[in-house]
C-alpha cells in the first residue's frame, strides 16, 4: 500500500497504518498456527455441517416435494423456485445487518437453527404439500444465508500467511460434506424406504455445527 503512487500520501499512511493495526489482532499468523489450532478444526467441523444442510436442499429438494404429492415434473420444478427466491432476501438482509451490527455468531446460528426446523418440518409434511414447501423454504434460506455469513468467522482471527492456509483447509475440509451428505442421505432412504431420518440427521448436524459457534468460538474473538 505505500508503494500505491496513485494515492496521496496521507491516505497511503492512513490506509497502511490501518492495515498494520488489524494484522495485530490477528492470532494466526503462521501456518504451523493453523494446523495446530482447536479453533481452526473447530471451524471445518461447524462448516462441514452447514454443507451437510446446503447439499441435502440442493439434491433432495424435488425428492421431498414430489413425496408430497404432486407429481407434475414442471410444477415441481416451479415450486423449487420458491425456497431460493427467499433465501436471496434473507441473505441480504442478515448480511446487512451483521455488518450494521459487528454481530458474527448470532447471523450464523439463528439461519442454522432455522433451517435445522426447516428439516425436521419437511419430515413430518407427509402429503402436505405447503408445510413441506414452507420447510424447504426455511430449510434453504437457513443454510444458504449461513453459509457465507460463516466466513467472518475465521477472517476475524487469521491473518497473513496463515489465513491462506486456513482458509484452504477450512474450505476442503468443510466441503467433504458434499460428497459425505448425497452418499449418506441416499443410502439412508435406500434402507428405509423414507427421507425422513436423512432429515433428522441433516437437522442435526446444523443444531451441532451452530452449538460449537456458541461454545468455542468466543464473541470477543469474531466480532468485529
Amino acid at each position: 500500500m505505500k508503494d500505491a503512487k496513485w494515492l496521496p500520501a496521507q491516505d497511503r499512511d492512513f490506509i497502511a497504518s490501518e492495515i498494520d493495526a488489524e494484522a495485530r489482532t490477528k492470532s494466526h499468523g503462521s501456518v504451523r498456527e493453523v494446523f495446530t489450532s482447536l479453533k481452526v478444526w473447530t471451524l471445518c467441523t461447524i462448516l462441514f455441517g452447514i454443507v451437510m444442510g446446503s447439499y441435502a436442499v440442493g439434491f433432495w429438494q424435488p425428492t421431498i416435494i414430489k413425496s408430497s404429492g404432486i407429481t407434475d415434473a414442471f410444477t415441481i420444478g416451479l415450486l423449487t423456485v420458491v425456497p431460493y427466491l427467499a433465501a436471496l432476501i434473507l441473505m441480504i438482509v442478515v448480511g446487512r445487518h451483521a455488518d450494521r451490527t459487528r454481530e458474527r455468531r448470532w447471523h450464523v446460528v439463528l439461519p442454522q437453527c432455522m433451517a435445522a426446523a426447516g428439516f425436521v418440518m419437511c419430515a413430518y409434511a407427509g402429503n402436505n404439500t405447503y408445510i413441506a414447501l414452507l420447510g424447504l423454504t426455511l430449510a434453504a434460506s437457513g443454510v444458504i444465508t449461513a453459509l457465507p455469513m460463516f466466513w467472518a468467522l475465521p477472517t476475524s482471527f487469521l491473518g497473513g500467511t496463515g489465513a491462506a492456509a486456513g482458509i484452504a483447509l477450512i474450505n476442503s475440509t468443510g466441503n467433504l460434506a458434499g460428497f459425505v451428505s448425497p452418499a449418506l442421505v441416499g443410502w439412508l432412504k435406500t434402507v428405509t424406504h423414507s427421507l425422513d431420518s436423512s432429515l433428522f440427521l441433516i437437522a442435526g448436524s446444523l443444531i451441532v455445527s451452530a452449538g460449537l459457534i456458541l461454545t468455542q468460538l468466543p464473541a470477543r474473538l469474531v466480532n468485529k
